[in-house]
């Protein structure tokens, strides 16, 4: 390994830990919200549960399952990044790059890093197995939060080549959902030649005018739901986007407007249905929200925001003016929010070898549908290893 790269074992102070008991124990809650539909946000009795598990969770035992896996920092375009760096006991593994999105965090992929890199142990045949890199985004989990402009999804994606470079990597897959399907797919385009194989959870492909006029009834169902959450459901978008620095101030300070604020969209976003296992748990919740208060990211990962809504293609005919060649395999969930239709998607990824729909499971596959990731990941990759 080279030696710009370093172990990075976490190791909260035992000071942070006692400042967050004590911001606990006098948080100054509203009244309860006046209507009972959600559309006033997260109610106070929900957000209330969430305070009390996060008043019972035990960081130290997510640390120690933390530092069990193995960790590592290096500088990459002037910024430090920290990511999970996990190699398979098979000789004949193969490198993925697994890059998550908002609000989850490295913990969206925590349980299927043993199926991933053991198959055998999991089920699987040997003929599966990954060296799996997991990086924390710029200004996400232990990654440096950027201290100046330009950390967009392009920039990432070229930083997230030259780790792979750094790590004896010349050929690799590279997955992603939320912003990490943005760095995927950006990273696909920049090196082809590299990336052998992409598998996203969240296409990037919009409707062109005319697909309004020609869509069936399949399609005209995925455009109303994306124009109802166009309605209501991009708030934090356009929060984040338009004023992190301010919004940040109340994520930093307080913990239960931090928890409200995530909480809102791991639900918002997740397959709730009993029937689909009822999304992110109160456990998954809880790991995450805490990796955000005690890592200090969120006006940082609030000003990703800022930064990639000012990089990302604003129109189906620009999104398709920037076109994946490698070959690209695509899992939907039903409770995407922003749902994409095959034909659309075909536009831009030119090589689209499979096209996935699951009867269950939301924006958050690696928490809810954890299994059915691993499966589609195997069958993603398998026919890339040979290449």
């Amino acid at each position: 390994m080279n030696v710009e790269i370093e172990p990075f074992p976490v190791s909260i102070p035992e000071r942070d830990l006692e400042d967050l008991r004590e911001r606990l124990d006098r948080v100054r809650l509203p009244e309860a919200e006046t209507v009972r539909d959600g559309t006033q946000g997260i109610g106070l009795q929900r957000l209330q549960s969430l305070l009390a598990a996060w008043r019972q969770h035990e960081w130290r035992a997510l640390e120690k399952r933390w530092n069990a896996l193995p960790h590592y920092r290096t500088r990459l375009d002037g910024l430090n990044i920290a990511f999970w760096h996990v190699r398979s006991r098979e000789p004949d593994a193969f490198p993925l790059l697994l890059t998550h999105g908002w609000p989850g965090s490295v913990l969206e992929f925590e349980s299927v890093i043993g199926p991933l890199t053991d198959p055998v142990a999991h089920g699987g045949s040997a003929e599966d197995a990954f060296d799996v890199v997991i990086p924390a985004l710029p200004g996400f989990g232990f990654s440096e939060r950027p201290q100046e402009i330009g950390w967009n999804p392009g920039r990432t994606a070229r930083a997230w080549a030259d780790l792979m470079t750094r790590l004896g990597y010349e050929r690799f897959g590279a997955h992603g959902g939320d912003w990490g399907a943005y760095v995927s797919t950006e990273l696909a385009r920049l090196a082809p030649e590299r990336v052998a194989a992409l598998h996203l959870t969240m296409p990037l492909a919009s409707p062109l005018p005319e697909d309004m006029v020609t869509a069936d009834d399949a399609e005209q169902a995925m455009i109303a739901k994306r124009d109802r959450f166009m309605r209501t459901g991009p708030t934090h978008v356009i929060v984040q986007a338009m004023l992190p620095q301010t919004f940040g101030y109340s994520l930093l300070d307080s913990p239960a407007g931090l928890a409200a604020w995530l909480s809102e969209a791991l639900v918002a976003f997740s397959d709730t249905r009993p029937e689909a296992g009822g999304g992110v748990t109160m456990a998954q919740q809880v790991d995450d929200i805490a990796l955000y208060w005690f890592t200090g990211t969120g006006a940082s990962t609030a000003r990703w925001y800022w930064e990639a809504v000012r990089w990302t293609p604003r129109s189906a005919e620009a999104q398709n003016a920037q076109t994946v060649t490698v070959p690209t395999a695509c899992t939907v969930f039903p409770a995407e929010p922003f749902p994409v239709a095959r034909r659309w998607a075909e536009r831009r990824y030119r090589n689209l070898t499979s096209w996935n729909e699951m009867e269950h499971g939301g924006h958050y596959p690696g928490w809810e549908q954890p299994g059915v990731l691993v499966d589609e990941l195997r069958n993603a990759f398998r026919h890339a290893r040979n290449r």
